[in-house]
């Protein structure tokens, strides 16, 4: 049966951050993903997900200037130290928190730079980050992101990811497959994850349109899982989707996921 983690940086917003993880964990998910840590101690963290009884099973490295709209530097020139510190940052509360994935954002194309240029300096870094990772038995992944959502954005299209993971080594670098994402760019989803499981280390979902709960848009999402579990993916989905209302009402599809359900 398929595996859910709530994403609780889009899920259970209605309280506070560090709330969310008993919410979570009373709905009926056991691990959680989440974009950035760190505007709180590892610490709390920590044990709000042991209070509850939680896995977390994946968070973003340092991504740059977010407010400023900073997606990732991990191919923008002029920033390597600034990246490598961000990847020991991660790496840290990735120690504390017991978390095998790292998310490695790309960030927004430069203008100006060559693409030669930054697709280099891209696999440069993820080798980088993906043997301090390695050694700390974290899995670095990366996610094509489409550009509808997030225009400009350097990684984009599941064969742009498989050659850049083919690049650094398949054993270093694993595939952040985004359902959501890959409905929007390039559809097929049930042919396209099985042709991509052997790069796949995580999944992520969301309907489309919306980007809300499954169930609220075009994709017929009971196959999909079914299908997911069928090929035999035992790694873990987040639902990272933002609920269409109250994140409670919108839970019904996960129902027939629960543990022991």
């Amino acid at each position: 049966m398929p595996r859910f983690a709530a994403n609780i940086s889009m899920m259970f917003t209605e309280l506070p951050f560090l709330d969310r993880f008993a919410a979570a964990r009373a709905a009926g998910f056991t691990a959680v993903e989440f974009l950035f840590p760190y505007e709180h101690p590892a610490a709390e963290i920590a044990a709000r997900l042991r209070d509850n009884g939680l896995q977390q099973v994946l968070f973003n490295a340092p991504p740059g200037d977010w407010a400023a709209g900073e997606r990732g530097t991990a191919g923008l020139p002029g920033r390597q130290q600034e990246f490598r510190d961000g990847i020991l940052r991660a790496l840290d509360y990735a120690g504390a928190l017991g978390c095998p994935r790292l998310h490695v954002m790309a960030g927004m194309t430069p203008a100006g730079v060559a693409p030669g240029t930054l697709t280099g300096l891209y696999a440069i870094n993820l080798a980088w980050a993906a043997e301090r990772a390695m050694a700390q038995g974290v899995t670095c992944v990366i996610e094509p992101i489409n550009q509808r959502d997030m225009p400009g954005y350097a990684l984009t299209g599941t064969a742009n990811a498989v050659a850049v993971i083919e690049a650094v080594g398949r054993d270093r670098l694993g595939l952040q497959f985004d359902l959501y994402h890959t409905q929007i760019t390039e559809g097929d989803l049930v042919p396209r994850a099985r042709a991509l499981l052997p790069w796949i280390a995580h999944m992520q979902v969301a309907d489309t349109p919306g980007r809300h709960e499954p169930g609220t848009g075009e994709v017929n999402w009971p196959f999909v899982f079914a299908q997911i579990d069928e090929m035999g993916f035992d790694g873990w989905i987040g639902c990272e989707y933002r609920p269409a209302g109250d994140t409670l009402a919108g839970l019904g599809w996960f129902a027939p996921y629960k543990t022991g359900a």
